[in-house]
């Protein structure tokens, strides 16, 4: 089943179509190329066929662009995922790129949470690296997930994100793991 959510304000203009349990191809045009190539990586690791389209603010800067993805995106995942019932929930991966490693920790709570603990600032190419923390931020708040993203080693800033982004896709994938035993997962009964 494919899943859409559009917003539009006067910063960005947006378009997500997602399919959950699919191959993983992705359309990514948000205007702001490491973004788009953060995306890519996410579907295809995540088997999630996904299709973004932006139109953004960007002569401005990449702020809002990201931040409203994430927004997007998270948004396309609640209505695919929630009301949780027979799936795993939990879902934890750590991926390597050459040197860096960074492990990932969800739990499809319906509790937006994050903690981030990856240690880079500055810029890869034009990109502003403290959009990234914006953008997961923004991701756990609107799917909503608990999220811990972890720093584990590695220098080069390009690979310890990107990381980031497959172990999310890796860890999500896993906690949508169908388990028919599962039920409604939660000692509460409801998620």
């Amino acid at each position: 089943m494919i899943y859409e959510e559009n917003r539009k304000t006067k910063e960005t203009d947006i378009e997500v179509k997602l399919e959950l349990y699919s191959k993983g191809e992705t359309k990514i045009s948000t205007g702001v190329g490491f973004l788009d190539h953060m995306l890519d990586a996410f579907g295809r690791h995540a088997n999630i066929n996904l299709e973004i389209r932006c139109i953004g603010d960007t002569h401005i800067d990449d702020h809002h662009t990201v931040e409203d993805v994430a927004i997007v995106l998270a948004k396309a995942l609640h209505k695919a995922v929630y009301p949780v019932k027979n799936i795993e929930r939990y879902g934890n991966a750590t991926v390597v790129m050459d040197e860096a490693s960074v492990s990932c920790d969800i739990d499809i709570s319906n509790r937006g949470f994050l903690v981030f603990d990856l240690p880079i600032g500055g810029k890869v190419g034009n990109f502003d690296v403290e959009l990234v923390e914006e953008f997961f931020r923004a991701f756990a708040m609107n799917f909503p997930i608990t999220l811990h993203l972890i720093y584990n080693r590695g220098t080069n800033k390009h690979h310890i994100i990107e990381a980031a982004f497959k172990a999310l896709a890796v860890a999500l994938r896993r906690a949508l793991t169908i388990n028919e035993n599962a039920g409604i997962p939660s000692t509460k009964g409801v998620l």
